[in-house]
């Protein structure tokens, strides 16, 4: 997510300690029933990125909206067709229980208050979708998936990317081994934060920098484009705190993934410059992707040592974008009783790293995974 109104954010925060409710009786399936979201928090990502996506949708509909301000939430229901009966703020979330019509709660707020909202809807007995990263921590992960499943409910994670046709084909090519023995990995994402005051460099909200927004990218690349899990990580912290975006959060951080087959990644996040690439060696040649996980226009080469011939028109996914695609996997999944191919599970082995990372940059030692 990139963004959410200051009004929310604070109202958001106070609804925490809210009591929540026992999960509602469970209602038999229509099969030919769109399943739908209620989308929690109304800020840049969840209104100007996933709502507009649900007219793409095939499994998944727009049911009911979440916001700490009455009259942007009034807005959107009107725009979309929603009843009154179908907005919510932070303060009666927890009645969301008593909506049929409401199969998913997708949590598009700020990191720290993942933990929370994932925790009220699976009690509120609906399915739940977070934004990435999961958590801020292993142990809230932990609780999650925990809460999700004594209530018997579903939790995926928004890694849209795995759903994105660029990545996709990527993916298949390096496992096809059509570049060979996978050798060295280098992932990089970043972007200028310009904003001082934006909540992603408040750490009471964010929980990190860069690493915790830009790094997930970069992690979650040299994880699907090895198809390894690593077992060693030494990182290195670059921050200039006489910058006012700095002041709470890191900067710069690069990482080294050492792989059980051999493999290194080399892995960068940042705020303070742009950058959007995957590169994968093999012995045999090499996948670049270059911007790699944008929403849109991502790029994709391959080739001996260099850009020789572009993937110009990979295979699309089975939704038209890679945001449709996310939502009616979830959906599907709910409807055929299946895990989620990016489950909360998979957020929690990202958070595990995460914190690896941080421990190594701070004590300066290869940390083993």
């Amino acid at each position: 997510m990139t963004g959410i109104n200051r009004r929310e954010m604070v109202v958001a925060a106070g609804g925490v300690a809210a009591a929540v409710a026992l999960p509602g009786a469970a209602r038999a399936a229509d099969p030919n029933r769109k399943l739908g979201y209620a989308i929690v928090g109304l800020g840049t990502y969840g209104l100007k990125v996933i709502i507009p996506q649900f007219v793409n949708c095939t499994n998944s509909r727009l049911a009911a909206v979440v916001s700490g301000d009455p009259e942007k939430a009034k807005r959107v229901a009107a725009e979309h067709g929603l009843p009154d009966r179908a907005i919510y703020n932070y303060q009666n979330f927890d009645t969301i229980r008593d909506n049929p019509d409401v199969d998913i709660v997708y949590v598009c707020l700020p990191n720290s208050m993942h933990h929370d909202y994932v925790v009220r809807a699976a009690k509120a007995g609906k399915h739940v979708m977070c934004e990435k990263p999961m958590a801020i921590s292993v142990a809230e992960c932990e609780s999650m998936i925990a809460a999700c499943k004594k209530a018997g409910k579903k939790l995926m994670i928004g890694y849209r990317v795995h759903f994105e046709a660029t990545n996709l084909e990527a993916m298949r090519l390096a496992s096809s081994g059509a570049i060979g023995t996978r050798k060295y990995l280098r992932s990089e994402h970043g972007f200028v934060q310009p904003n001082p005051n934006m909540w992603r460099l408040k750490r009471a909200l964010s929980g990190g920098g860069s690493l915790m927004d830009m790094g997930v990218y970069s992690l979650q690349a040299a994880r699907y484009m090895t198809g390894e899990e690593p077992i060693a990580v030494y990182a290195h912290e670059s921050t200039d705190k006489s910058d006012p975006r700095f002041q709470e959060v890191e900067d710069r951080i690069e990482w080294e993934l050492e792989f059980p087959s051999g493999v290194i990644a080399s892995c960068l996040s940042m705020y303070s410059a742009n950058q959007n690439h995957i590169l994968l060696m093999g012995d045999k040649g090499r996948i670049e992707l270059e911007p790699a996980t944008r929403y849109t226009g991502n790029k994709m080469w391959t080739g001996r040592d260099g850009r020789e011939t572009e993937i110009a028109n990979p295979p699309p996914g089975p939704r038209p974008t890679q945001f449709a695609g996310q939502l009616d996997h979830f959906a599907e999944c709910i409807a055929q009783n299946k895990e989620p191919i990016v489950s909360g599970e998979e957020g929690l082995r990202d958070l595990r790293i995460v914190e690896a990372i941080y421990r190594s940059a701070r004590e300066k030692k290869r940390i083993t995974l």
